[in-house]
Protein backbone atom coordinates (compact mmCIF):
# COMPACT_ATOMS: atom_id res chain seq x y z
CA UNK A 1 0.00 0.00 0.00
CA UNK A 2 1.28 2.82 -1.23
CA UNK A 3 2.28 6.15 1.47
CA UNK A 4 1.34 9.59 0.33
CA UNK A 5 3.23 12.02 1.63
CA UNK A 6 2.10 16.10 1.50
CA UNK A 7 5.21 18.46 2.14
CA UNK A 8 3.97 21.86 3.81
CA UNK A 9 2.63 21.05 7.28
CA UNK A 10 3.63 17.66 7.23
CA UNK A 11 7.02 16.72 5.93
CA UNK A 12 8.01 20.08 6.44
CA UNK A 13 7.00 22.26 9.47
CA UNK A 14 6.52 25.17 7.49
CA UNK A 15 4.89 26.56 3.67
CA UNK A 16 7.58 26.83 1.03
CA UNK A 17 5.83 28.84 -1.16
CA UNK A 18 5.06 31.58 1.69
CA UNK A 19 9.19 31.00 2.79
CA UNK A 20 10.18 31.74 -0.97
CA UNK A 21 7.55 34.58 -1.93
CA UNK A 22 9.34 36.31 1.67
CA UNK A 23 12.65 35.74 0.55
CA UNK A 24 11.66 37.12 -2.76
CA UNK A 25 10.76 40.52 -1.41
CA UNK A 26 13.80 40.35 0.33
CA UNK A 27 15.82 40.31 -2.54
CA UNK A 28 13.77 42.80 -4.31
CA UNK A 29 10.65 44.90 -2.53
CA UNK A 30 9.82 45.59 -6.08
CA UNK A 31 8.68 42.15 -6.93
CA UNK A 32 5.39 42.42 -5.26
CA UNK A 33 3.66 44.54 -8.08
CA UNK A 34 5.41 41.47 -10.66
CA UNK A 35 3.71 38.95 -8.02
CA UNK A 36 0.06 40.84 -8.36
CA UNK A 37 0.48 39.94 -12.29
CA UNK A 38 1.15 36.54 -11.60
CA UNK A 39 -1.66 35.68 -9.39
CA UNK A 40 -3.77 36.95 -12.81
CA UNK A 41 -2.50 33.55 -14.21
CA UNK A 42 -3.92 31.51 -11.34
CA UNK A 43 -2.52 29.85 -8.60
CA UNK A 44 -0.33 27.02 -10.35
CA UNK A 45 1.77 29.99 -12.36
CA UNK A 46 1.93 32.21 -9.17
CA UNK A 47 3.89 29.37 -7.59
CA UNK A 48 6.06 28.43 -10.64
CA UNK A 49 7.01 32.01 -11.19
CA UNK A 50 8.04 32.36 -7.68
CA UNK A 51 10.03 28.99 -7.59
CA UNK A 52 11.63 29.66 -11.19
CA UNK A 53 13.58 32.43 -8.78
CA UNK A 54 14.06 31.52 -5.47
CA UNK A 55 13.97 28.24 -3.75
CA UNK A 56 14.77 27.65 0.07
CA UNK A 57 17.77 25.36 0.91
CA UNK A 58 16.40 21.59 1.39
CA UNK A 59 19.13 21.01 3.88
CA UNK A 60 17.94 23.69 6.05
CA UNK A 61 14.14 23.00 6.45
CA UNK A 62 12.41 22.39 9.53
CA UNK A 63 11.71 18.80 8.80
CA UNK A 64 8.99 17.01 11.32
CA UNK A 65 12.08 14.87 12.70
CA UNK A 66 9.71 12.28 14.51
CA UNK A 67 7.60 11.66 10.86
CA UNK A 68 10.72 12.01 9.18
CA UNK A 69 11.93 8.77 11.09
CA UNK A 70 9.25 7.14 10.64
CA UNK A 71 9.27 7.41 6.80
CA UNK A 72 12.82 6.19 6.68
CA UNK A 73 11.78 3.18 8.09
CA UNK A 74 8.97 2.82 5.95
CA UNK A 75 11.09 3.07 2.96
CA UNK A 76 14.02 0.57 4.97
CA UNK A 77 11.05 -1.62 4.72
CA UNK A 78 9.97 -1.56 1.10
CA UNK A 79 7.01 0.62 1.50
CA UNK A 80 6.36 2.76 -1.66
CA UNK A 81 6.87 6.44 -0.37
CA UNK A 82 5.21 9.16 -2.89
CA UNK A 83 5.42 13.04 -2.14
CA UNK A 84 2.42 14.94 -3.60
CA UNK A 85 1.99 18.42 -3.03
CA UNK A 86 0.23 21.39 -3.83
CA UNK A 87 3.68 23.48 -4.30
CA UNK A 88 5.49 24.01 -7.59
CA UNK A 89 7.21 20.51 -8.91
CA UNK A 90 10.72 22.13 -8.62
CA UNK A 91 10.84 22.66 -4.33
CA UNK A 92 8.81 19.51 -4.15
CA UNK A 93 11.62 17.61 -6.28
CA UNK A 94 14.61 19.61 -4.40
CA UNK A 95 12.85 18.12 -1.23
CA UNK A 96 12.63 14.87 -3.00
CA UNK A 97 16.19 14.62 -4.15
CA UNK A 98 17.91 16.11 -0.62
CA UNK A 99 15.76 13.02 1.51
CA UNK A 100 16.19 10.33 -1.39
CA UNK A 101 12.57 8.55 0.23
CA UNK A 102 10.35 9.37 -2.22
CA UNK A 103 10.00 6.78 -5.54
CA UNK A 104 7.49 9.60 -7.26
CA UNK A 105 6.79 13.33 -6.94
CA UNK A 106 3.54 14.67 -7.88
CA UNK A 107 3.05 18.16 -7.70
CA UNK A 108 1.92 21.95 -9.20
CA UNK A 109 3.55 22.21 -12.28
CA UNK A 110 2.81 26.04 -13.41
CA UNK A 111 -0.95 25.25 -15.29
CA UNK A 112 -2.53 22.97 -12.37
CA UNK A 113 -2.87 23.56 -9.00
CA UNK A 114 -2.52 20.22 -7.34
CA UNK A 115 -4.68 20.99 -4.12
CA UNK A 116 -8.00 19.87 -2.44
CA UNK A 117 -10.51 18.03 -5.12
CA UNK A 118 -7.16 17.87 -8.27
CA UNK A 119 -5.20 16.43 -5.64
CA UNK A 120 -7.77 13.57 -4.77
CA UNK A 121 -8.21 12.65 -7.97
CA UNK A 122 -4.81 12.35 -9.38
CA UNK A 123 -4.50 10.19 -6.09
CA UNK A 124 -7.51 8.27 -7.26
CA UNK A 125 -6.25 7.97 -10.85
CA UNK A 126 -2.87 6.54 -10.02
CA UNK A 127 -3.93 4.37 -6.85
CA UNK A 128 -7.65 3.48 -7.50
CA UNK A 129 -10.41 4.69 -4.92
CA UNK A 130 -9.10 3.49 -1.31
CA UNK A 131 -5.78 2.38 -2.75
CA UNK A 132 -3.29 4.28 -0.53
CA UNK A 133 -2.50 5.97 2.66
CA UNK A 134 -2.12 9.32 3.03
CA UNK A 135 -0.40 11.56 5.54
CA UNK A 136 -0.97 15.47 5.94
CA UNK A 137 -2.46 18.26 8.33
CA UNK A 138 -5.06 20.87 7.03
CA UNK A 139 -8.57 21.31 6.01
CA UNK A 140 -7.76 21.05 2.29
CA UNK A 141 -6.57 17.68 2.77
CA UNK A 142 -9.70 16.18 4.22
CA UNK A 143 -11.11 15.90 0.62
CA UNK A 144 -7.67 13.44 -0.28
CA UNK A 145 -8.61 11.47 3.50
CA UNK A 146 -12.58 11.04 1.87
CA UNK A 147 -10.83 8.66 -0.76
CA UNK A 148 -7.44 7.17 1.47
CA UNK A 149 -7.67 3.84 2.88
CA UNK A 150 -6.24 5.12 5.97
CA UNK A 151 -4.94 8.63 7.14
CA UNK A 152 -1.60 9.74 8.89
CA UNK A 153 -2.49 13.07 11.24
CA UNK A 154 1.22 15.20 10.97
CA UNK A 155 0.65 18.39 13.12
CA UNK A 156 -2.89 18.80 12.13
CA UNK A 157 -4.47 22.23 12.22
CA UNK A 158 -6.96 22.93 15.27
CA UNK A 159 -10.18 20.60 14.61
CA UNK A 160 -8.70 19.33 11.68
CA UNK A 161 -8.09 15.68 13.40
CA UNK A 162 -11.77 14.91 14.44
CA UNK A 163 -13.13 15.64 11.34
CA UNK A 164 -11.07 13.23 9.63
CA UNK A 165 -11.32 10.60 12.27
CA UNK A 166 -15.38 10.60 10.49
CA UNK A 167 -13.82 10.23 6.78
CA UNK A 168 -10.95 7.39 7.30
CA UNK A 169 -9.27 5.28 9.63
CA UNK A 170 -6.75 7.26 11.73
CA UNK A 171 -3.46 5.21 11.49
CA UNK A 172 -0.85 7.11 13.56
CA UNK A 173 -0.87 11.22 15.04
CA UNK A 174 2.25 12.56 15.28
CA UNK A 175 1.63 16.14 16.49
CA UNK A 176 4.37 18.00 18.65
CA UNK A 177 3.55 21.74 18.29
CA UNK A 178 4.16 23.97 21.13
CA UNK A 179 1.27 24.60 23.38
CA UNK A 180 0.14 27.71 24.53
CA UNK A 181 1.06 31.37 23.43
CA UNK A 182 4.76 31.02 24.78
CA UNK A 183 6.15 30.48 21.07
CA UNK A 184 3.93 33.60 20.55
CA UNK A 185 5.33 35.44 22.92
CA UNK A 186 8.95 34.42 22.08
CA UNK A 187 8.44 35.70 18.55
CA UNK A 188 7.57 38.84 19.88
CA UNK A 189 10.54 39.54 21.78
CA UNK A 190 9.13 41.18 24.86
CA UNK A 191 12.70 40.89 26.21
CA UNK A 192 13.68 43.78 23.38
CA UNK A 193 11.03 45.84 25.14
CA UNK A 194 13.97 47.16 27.54
CA UNK A 195 15.56 48.98 24.96
CA UNK A 196 12.15 51.37 24.81
CA UNK A 197 12.54 52.32 28.50
CA UNK A 198 14.58 55.13 26.90
CA UNK A 199 11.64 56.92 26.44
CA UNK A 200 11.53 57.49 30.05
CA UNK A 201 15.23 59.12 29.54
CA UNK A 202 14.03 62.88 28.32
CA UNK A 203 11.20 62.52 31.66
CA UNK A 204 13.81 62.26 34.03
CA UNK A 205 16.49 64.15 32.85
CA UNK A 206 13.96 66.88 32.93
CA UNK A 207 13.52 66.09 37.01
CA UNK A 208 9.57 65.31 35.71
CA UNK A 209 9.50 61.99 36.42
CA UNK A 210 6.77 62.36 39.31
CA UNK A 211 4.06 64.37 37.59
CA UNK A 212 1.66 61.77 37.02
CA UNK A 213 -0.05 63.04 33.74
CA UNK A 214 3.50 62.97 32.08
CA UNK A 215 4.34 59.49 33.66
CA UNK A 216 1.22 57.99 32.11
CA UNK A 217 1.55 59.36 28.65
CA UNK A 218 5.02 57.99 29.03
CA UNK A 219 4.41 54.53 29.62
CA UNK A 220 1.43 54.64 26.78
CA UNK A 221 4.23 55.58 24.25
CA UNK A 222 6.54 52.72 25.65
CA UNK A 223 3.37 50.55 25.06
CA UNK A 224 3.27 51.48 21.57
CA UNK A 225 7.00 51.66 20.61
CA UNK A 226 7.23 47.97 22.04
CA UNK A 227 3.89 47.02 20.00
CA UNK A 228 5.65 48.37 17.00
CA UNK A 229 8.80 46.65 17.36
CA UNK A 230 7.43 43.15 18.01
CA UNK A 231 5.71 43.86 14.82
CA UNK A 232 8.60 44.20 12.95
CA UNK A 233 10.76 41.35 14.96
CA UNK A 234 8.34 39.34 13.12
CA UNK A 235 8.53 40.62 9.78
CA UNK A 236 12.07 40.12 10.35
CA UNK A 237 12.03 36.67 11.60
CA UNK A 238 9.84 35.96 8.22
CA UNK A 239 12.17 37.75 6.01
CA UNK A 240 15.46 36.21 7.28
CA UNK A 241 14.13 32.15 7.54
CA UNK A 242 17.06 30.99 5.89
CA UNK A 243 19.75 33.04 7.60
CA UNK A 244 18.47 32.07 11.29
CA UNK A 245 18.79 28.24 10.29
CA UNK A 246 22.39 29.09 9.71
CA UNK A 247 23.00 30.86 12.74
CA UNK A 248 24.15 28.24 15.95
CA UNK A 249 21.31 30.59 18.02
CA UNK A 250 18.82 32.30 15.68
CA UNK A 251 17.86 28.72 14.30
CA UNK A 252 15.95 28.13 17.66
CA UNK A 253 13.79 30.94 16.98
CA UNK A 254 9.84 29.92 16.75
CA UNK A 255 9.22 30.48 13.06
CA UNK A 256 12.39 29.22 11.77
CA UNK A 257 12.22 26.42 13.81
CA UNK A 258 8.62 25.75 12.42
CA UNK A 259 7.26 25.73 15.97
CA UNK A 260 5.05 28.46 14.50
CA UNK A 261 2.77 28.95 11.58
CA UNK A 262 4.23 31.20 9.18
CA UNK A 263 0.81 32.33 8.22
CA UNK A 264 -0.28 33.36 11.63
CA UNK A 265 2.70 36.03 11.87
CA UNK A 266 1.77 36.65 8.21
CA UNK A 267 -1.66 38.26 10.82
CA UNK A 268 -0.05 39.17 14.08
CA UNK A 269 2.44 41.52 12.43
CA UNK A 270 0.14 44.36 10.72
CA UNK A 271 -2.33 43.64 14.22
CA UNK A 272 0.92 44.59 16.92
CA UNK A 273 1.49 47.84 13.93
CA UNK A 274 -2.21 48.88 13.80
CA UNK A 275 -2.31 48.29 17.70
CA UNK A 276 0.67 50.66 18.31
CA UNK A 277 -0.81 53.68 15.81
CA UNK A 278 -4.56 53.56 18.18
CA UNK A 279 -2.41 53.59 21.34
CA UNK A 280 -0.21 56.61 19.54
CA UNK A 281 -3.48 58.93 18.68
CA UNK A 282 -3.65 59.07 22.28
CA UNK A 283 -0.39 61.58 22.70
CA UNK A 284 0.60 64.24 20.42
CA UNK A 285 0.68 64.14 17.12
CA UNK A 286 4.71 64.38 16.85
CA UNK A 287 4.89 61.29 18.80
CA UNK A 288 2.80 59.07 16.18
CA UNK A 289 5.32 61.10 13.08
CA UNK A 290 8.33 59.74 15.01
CA UNK A 291 6.49 56.39 15.58
CA UNK A 292 6.16 56.16 11.77
CA UNK A 293 9.67 56.98 11.09
CA UNK A 294 10.99 54.39 13.38
CA UNK A 295 8.85 51.99 11.62
CA UNK A 296 9.37 52.52 8.27
CA UNK A 297 13.50 52.81 9.07
CA UNK A 298 13.16 49.47 11.27
CA UNK A 299 11.46 47.57 8.14
CA UNK A 300 14.51 49.41 5.84
CA UNK A 301 17.51 47.93 8.11
CA UNK A 302 15.18 44.34 7.99
CA UNK A 303 14.65 44.23 4.23
CA UNK A 304 18.23 46.13 3.19
CA UNK A 305 20.10 48.10 5.28
CA UNK A 306 21.78 45.42 7.57
CA UNK A 307 23.52 44.10 4.57
CA UNK A 308 25.23 47.00 4.28
CA UNK A 309 28.43 47.29 6.82
CA UNK A 310 28.93 50.77 8.92
CA UNK A 311 25.60 51.89 7.32
CA UNK A 312 23.94 48.89 9.94
CA UNK A 313 25.04 50.13 12.92
CA UNK A 314 24.93 53.93 12.37
CA UNK A 315 20.92 52.62 11.47
CA UNK A 316 20.76 50.59 14.71
CA UNK A 317 22.45 53.90 16.89
CA UNK A 318 19.77 56.25 14.97
CA UNK A 319 17.03 53.87 15.89
CA UNK A 320 18.32 54.23 19.47
CA UNK A 321 18.06 57.56 19.63
CA UNK A 322 14.91 57.90 17.83
CA UNK A 323 13.02 56.27 21.06
CA UNK A 324 14.90 59.43 22.83
CA UNK A 325 13.01 61.46 20.73
CA UNK A 326 9.83 59.95 20.79
CA UNK A 327 9.78 60.64 24.98
CA UNK A 328 10.41 63.83 24.37
CA UNK A 329 7.72 64.54 22.02
CA UNK A 330 4.87 61.99 23.82
CA UNK A 331 5.36 64.52 26.81
CA UNK A 332 5.98 67.93 24.55
CA UNK A 333 9.74 68.62 25.98
CA UNK A 334 12.77 69.95 23.51
CA UNK A 335 15.06 67.28 22.40
CA UNK A 336 17.93 68.39 23.75
CA UNK A 337 20.98 68.47 21.82
CA UNK A 338 23.57 67.33 24.15
CA UNK A 339 21.83 63.96 25.40
CA UNK A 340 21.04 63.32 21.58
CA UNK A 341 24.87 63.55 20.61
CA UNK A 342 25.79 61.58 23.63
CA UNK A 343 23.43 58.43 22.74
CA UNK A 344 24.44 58.97 19.09
CA UNK A 345 27.85 58.14 20.23
CA UNK A 346 26.94 55.75 22.71
CA UNK A 347 24.41 53.80 20.69
CA UNK A 348 26.61 53.91 17.72
CA UNK A 349 29.47 51.72 20.37
CA UNK A 350 26.89 49.22 21.39
CA UNK A 351 25.95 48.99 17.90
CA UNK A 352 29.63 47.75 16.97
CA UNK A 353 30.01 45.80 20.11
CA UNK A 354 26.46 43.62 18.61
CA UNK A 355 27.78 43.43 15.06
CA UNK A 356 31.41 42.60 16.25
CA UNK A 357 30.65 39.90 18.68
CA UNK A 358 28.53 38.12 16.48
CA UNK A 359 30.84 37.90 14.00
CA UNK A 360 33.58 36.76 16.48
CA UNK A 361 30.96 33.78 18.09
CA UNK A 362 30.53 32.58 15.09
CA UNK A 363 32.38 29.15 13.74
CA UNK A 364 33.30 28.13 10.21
CA UNK A 365 30.07 27.63 8.37
CA UNK A 366 28.16 30.28 10.07
CA UNK A 367 30.40 33.08 9.76
CA UNK A 368 30.55 32.73 6.32
CA UNK A 369 26.33 32.33 6.09
CA UNK A 370 26.41 35.78 8.11
CA UNK A 371 29.30 37.20 5.93
CA UNK A 372 27.46 37.30 3.03
CA UNK A 373 24.13 38.54 4.97
CA UNK A 374 25.62 41.37 6.38
CA UNK A 375 28.75 41.94 4.56
CA UNK A 376 31.42 41.84 7.27
CA UNK A 377 34.81 39.86 7.06
CA UNK A 378 37.04 38.28 10.09
CA UNK A 379 39.32 40.72 9.15
CA UNK A 380 37.23 43.51 9.95
CA UNK A 381 37.05 42.54 13.92
CA UNK A 382 39.68 44.78 14.90
CA UNK A 383 38.31 48.28 12.88
CA UNK A 384 35.08 47.62 14.23
CA UNK A 385 36.40 47.13 17.68
CA UNK A 386 38.33 50.21 17.43
CA UNK A 387 35.42 52.38 15.90
CA UNK A 388 33.21 51.62 18.71
CA UNK A 389 35.65 52.12 21.45
CA UNK A 390 36.41 55.38 19.90
CA UNK A 391 32.62 56.29 19.93
CA UNK A 392 32.05 55.24 23.26
CA UNK A 393 35.01 57.33 24.83
CA UNK A 394 33.05 60.29 22.99
CA UNK A 395 30.20 60.03 24.31
CA UNK A 396 31.88 60.50 27.33
CA UNK A 397 33.70 63.37 26.14
CA UNK A 398 29.94 64.59 25.42
CA UNK A 399 29.15 64.18 28.67
CA UNK A 400 31.86 66.10 29.90
CA UNK A 401 31.37 68.87 28.19
CA UNK A 402 27.90 68.80 29.25
CA UNK A 403 28.55 69.30 32.58
CA UNK A 404 30.11 72.90 31.74
CA UNK A 405 27.21 74.00 30.21
CA UNK A 406 24.34 76.60 31.66
CA UNK A 407 21.89 74.20 30.82
CA UNK A 408 23.42 72.74 33.56
CA UNK A 409 23.15 74.65 36.36
CA UNK A 410 20.03 75.74 36.07
CA UNK A 411 18.77 72.15 36.63
CA UNK A 412 21.34 71.03 39.21
CA UNK A 413 22.61 72.72 42.93
CA UNK A 414 25.54 70.40 42.97
CA UNK A 415 26.76 70.02 39.42
CA UNK A 416 30.29 69.13 40.50
CA UNK A 417 28.89 65.97 41.40
CA UNK A 418 27.94 64.99 37.42
CA UNK A 419 31.73 64.72 36.75
CA UNK A 420 31.50 61.40 38.60
CA UNK A 421 29.39 59.85 36.02
CA UNK A 422 32.36 60.48 33.65
CA UNK A 423 34.34 57.74 35.28
CA UNK A 424 31.68 55.33 35.98
CA UNK A 425 30.91 55.90 32.31
CA UNK A 426 34.58 55.06 31.29
CA UNK A 427 34.57 51.94 33.16
CA UNK A 428 31.35 50.81 31.58
CA UNK A 429 32.08 50.80 27.91
CA UNK A 430 35.70 49.89 28.53
CA UNK A 431 34.31 46.53 30.07
CA UNK A 432 31.75 46.05 27.40
CA UNK A 433 34.19 46.34 24.99
CA UNK A 434 37.16 44.12 27.33
CA UNK A 435 34.51 41.29 27.78
CA UNK A 436 33.63 41.32 23.72
CA UNK A 437 37.09 41.10 22.57
CA UNK A 438 37.39 38.31 24.81
CA UNK A 439 34.38 36.54 23.53
CA UNK A 440 32.34 36.69 26.56
CA UNK A 441 29.60 39.15 25.34
CA UNK A 442 26.96 36.51 23.28
CA UNK A 443 24.16 39.11 23.42
CA UNK A 444 22.74 42.65 22.59
CA UNK A 445 24.68 44.50 25.22
CA UNK A 446 21.83 46.78 26.64
CA UNK A 447 20.52 43.55 27.25
CA UNK A 448 23.16 41.95 28.67
CA UNK A 449 23.37 44.87 30.83
CA UNK A 450 19.80 44.01 32.22
CA UNK A 451 21.47 40.57 33.73
CA UNK A 452 24.70 41.72 34.60
CA UNK A 453 25.37 43.11 38.60
CA UNK A 454 27.88 45.31 37.38
CA UNK A 455 26.01 47.09 35.01
CA UNK A 456 23.47 47.61 37.55
CA UNK A 457 25.66 48.59 40.49
CA UNK A 458 26.84 51.37 37.75
CA UNK A 459 23.28 52.43 37.14
CA UNK A 460 22.48 52.94 40.69
CA UNK A 461 25.95 55.30 41.52
CA UNK A 462 24.73 57.01 38.41
CA UNK A 463 21.26 57.40 39.50
CA UNK A 464 22.57 58.36 42.95
CA UNK A 465 24.82 60.68 41.99
CA UNK A 466 22.07 62.83 39.84
CA UNK A 467 20.16 62.64 42.95
CA UNK A 468 22.80 64.42 45.31
CA UNK A 469 23.51 67.08 42.39
CA UNK A 470 19.77 68.27 42.25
Amino acid sequence: MPLCVDLDGTLVRSDLLIESLFALLRRNPLYLFRMLWWLRGGKARFKAEIARRVAPDATLLPYDGPFLDYLRAQHRSGRRLVLVTASDRRHARMVADRLGLFEQVMASDGSVNLSGPRKARRLVDAFGEGGFDYAANAAVDLEIWRHARRALLVNPAPGVAERARRLATVERTFDRRPRGLAPWLRAMRPHQWAKNLLLFVPLLMAHRLTEPGLLLQVVIAFAAFSLCASSVYLLNDLFDLEADRRHPRKRRRPFAAGDLPIQGGMLLAPALLLAALLLSLLLPWRFTGVLAIYYLFTLAYSLRLKQSPLVDVIVLAGLYTLRIIAGAEAVALESSFWLLAFSMFMFFSLAQVKRYSELRDLDDDGREAVEAARGYRPVDLEGLAQSGVVSGYLSVLVLALYINSPRVEGLYHHPKLIWLLCPLMLYWIGRVWMLARRGEMHDDPLLFALTDRRSWAVAALILLFLWAAM
